[in-house]
């Protein structure tokens, strides 16, 4: 390795805790003789404050999309003053789709009651509601957009299908909502059961999220590999790893084409800033994904190996600490040196991992290939209005004189709630209202925009706040919108 040219790598040390971190997980690293040239940003906090509400200055971007490599510590995003996610923004603007977290039981040396657990979540990280569409439409209703594509459902399900192979797991499990959400969630299953025949080898299995979700808090050791939206991903990661032993030993890849991002999924706890208190474990892990991914498995070997060693001879920082159990209690820096003296030796009691195993390469899955565009046809309209009346005034005000340009109102809706033609009195309306128009010639005909248009204009007429429009459309004669409840 001595003769190869060190991999660039970008590093941002964080906030809070982060330095600190960083700096032991670089030195557990590069002890280990990780190949690695460093460039340093510095993202978060400061920068935030400094008036730069991405939290991150152009030069840094520049040096990103030029190492393709970030090793990022946590950093603390301001409260308030509308400031986004760096988080987020980071793995969209370098498409980095697919998020892995490993979530693995490190019993009896960290508490946990799930001895046996070792899982992989791998969650779509580019869509779903963190698509961060939000608008305030009326006083009393706001809404956030969920955004599922086709490139990116059939992205994240190879992704974890390859991953299992890659990785000798033997089952896939897909968690969807698509009980409810039958369009978005739908999508998303529907891809997985088309790409799951692709890979006969491997178990597949589907649950709804809810009681999936309840089932990996009871029982994790039945679950191998679950790839999932990204919201749902988000929140049972955190469960997962939590339910391990501790959320502060889980570090956490996000993968995209070309670039890749690598950090703990644990905060900057400025709490604990600058007491030499911190547990840099999850951020070390990350490290060793990280080391994979730039083709250095041996380092990645070293690494893991000395850190599962350190473990086991009971070397412990104040989080997982337990009388009993653990033997010294350390420091962040005093944690690091005794991986660090472990290095090139394997655990006994746990079993010793390899990246190196021969026949295992670096995945490389197919670009997405655009399908032919199927046959579509607009069948119909929601509009969308912000009014204060009850149900009753509203169809009074509306129905005798709405229909216009050969559309015809079908159905008002509240909250997606049917309240006319037929509903109940004791159902709660809002001021945030649907009303779903349709061709007068048949549910089935096509309507133009130019329908459309001069419906918009009859509500101006009426002196009615209309929101938005979505179209109702067709795509392959089967309709692709949902029904109002209780239609």
């Amino acid at each position: 390795m001595a003769d190869l040219q060190p991999t660039p790598i970008t590093v941002a040390h964080g906030d809070g805790i982060g330095p600190e971190i960083m700096d032991a997980s670089l030195k557990i690293l590069q002890a280990a003789g990780a190949n690695i040239a460093i460039e340093t940003i510095e993202i978060g906090e400061k920068v935030f404050l400094s008036g730069n509400s991405a939290g991150i200055a152009p030069e840094a971007w520049d040096s990103l999309r030029k190492t393709k490599v970030f090793y990022k510590a946590p950093i603390t995003t301001p409260q308030g003053g509308g400031f986004k996610s760096l988080n987020v923004t980071t793995r969209k603007m370098l498409s980095l789709y697919a998020n892995i977290r490993p979530c693995v039981a490190y019993h009896p040396y960290v508490d946990t009651k799930y001895p046996a657990m070792d899982l992989v979540i791998i969650r779509e990280n580019e869509e779903d509601l963190y698509a961060g569409i939000e608008h305030q439409q009326t006083d009393e209703v706001i809404q956030c957009l969920k955004l599922i594509s086709r490139p990116g459902c059939e992205k994240i399900v190879r992704y974890a299908f390859e991953y299992a192979r890659q990785y000798g797991r033997k089952k896939v499990t897909c968690f969807t909502k698509d009980n409810i959400m039958k369009q978005t969630d739908g999508l998303f299953h529907k891809v997985f059961d088309e790409i799951g025949a692709e890979y006969p080898d491997i178990e597949q299995e589907h649950w709804i999220i809810d009681i999936g979700s309840a089932k990996l808090a009871d029982t994790p050791e039945i679950f191998d590999v679950i790839v999932t939206l990204n919201l749902y991903g988000d929140i049972i990661s955190d469960i997962a790893a939590q339910i391990a032993g501790s959320v502060g030993l889980a570090g956490s890849a996000n993968i995209g084409p070309d670039s890749a991002m690598f950090e703990a999924i644990h905060g900057s706890a400025p709490r604990r800033a600058g007491q030499n208190l911190a547990n840099p474990s999850g951020l070390l892990l990350a490290g060793v994904q990280m080391l994979v991914h730039i083709d250095q498995p041996e380092v990645a070997e070293k690494v893991h190996n000395a850190w599962l060693k350190t473990l086991e001879d009971g070397v412990h920082t104040y989080d997982i600490f337990k009388e009993g159990i653990s033997k010294t209690k350390v420091g962040t820096k005093e944690f690091a040196e005794a991986v660090i003296e472990r290095l090139g030796k394997k655990p006994s009691k746990f079993k010793a991992v390899t990246y190196t195993a021969e026949g295992k390469k670096k995945m490389v899955l197919p670009a997405y290939v655009r399908k032919e565009a199927a046959p579509k046809q607009t069948i119909g309209t929601d509009v969308f209005i912000h009014w204060g009346g009850t149900t009753e005034e509203l169809v009074a005000k509306i129905v005798p004189s709405i229909n216009t340009a050969g559309l015809e109102l079908k159905m008002i809706s509240n909250r997606g709630i049917m309240v006319w033609p037929s509903g109940f009195p004791e159902t709660f309306c809002t001021d945030h209202w649907r009303l779903r128009f349709m061709s007068a010639d048949g549910a089935d005909q096509a309507i133009r925009h130019r329908q459309i248009a001069a419906l918009l204009d009859r509500f101006v007429d009426l002196d009615i706040d209309f929101i938005k429009t979505e179209n109702l459309c067709t795509f392959n004669g089967k309709n692709a919108f949902s029904l109002g409840q209780g239609q």
